[in-house]
């Protein structure tokens, strides 16, 4: 999974629309990771293919993203997997440090 679908994933702990999601994950990274929108609806489209999220309209006709169970579960896997990358990360560090 790329960073930028992690961290789209990671936005709908709740519904949320795109720029909603766009400065959820700018918030979260510390303004490290800013995305653009052609980025953010571009991958929505593609995770809304997929099944992992579908897509509602909120009272002001508003596009509101909302993760699937199938989301859910590859978020969830994904993180097992980075959290494994930490462990081995902060196990090997110091091999690499002079």
């Amino acid at each position: 999974m790329t960073e930028t679908a992690f961290y789209i994933l990671l936005s709908l702990t709740e519904p949320r629309h795109g720029y909603g999601i766009i400065k959820h994950v700018e918030t979260v990274t510390n303004g490290r990771l800013r995305l653009g929108s052609g980025t953010v609806y571009g991958t929505l489209t593609k995770m809304q293919r997929d099944g992992i999220i579908t897509v509602l309209s909120d009272e002001k006709r508003k596009t509101v993203y909302e993760i699937t169970p199938t989301g859910r579960s590859l978020i969830n896997d994904e993180i097992e997997r980075i959290k494994e990358l930490h462990a081995n990360a902060m196990t090997y560090e110091g091999d690499f440090r002079e």
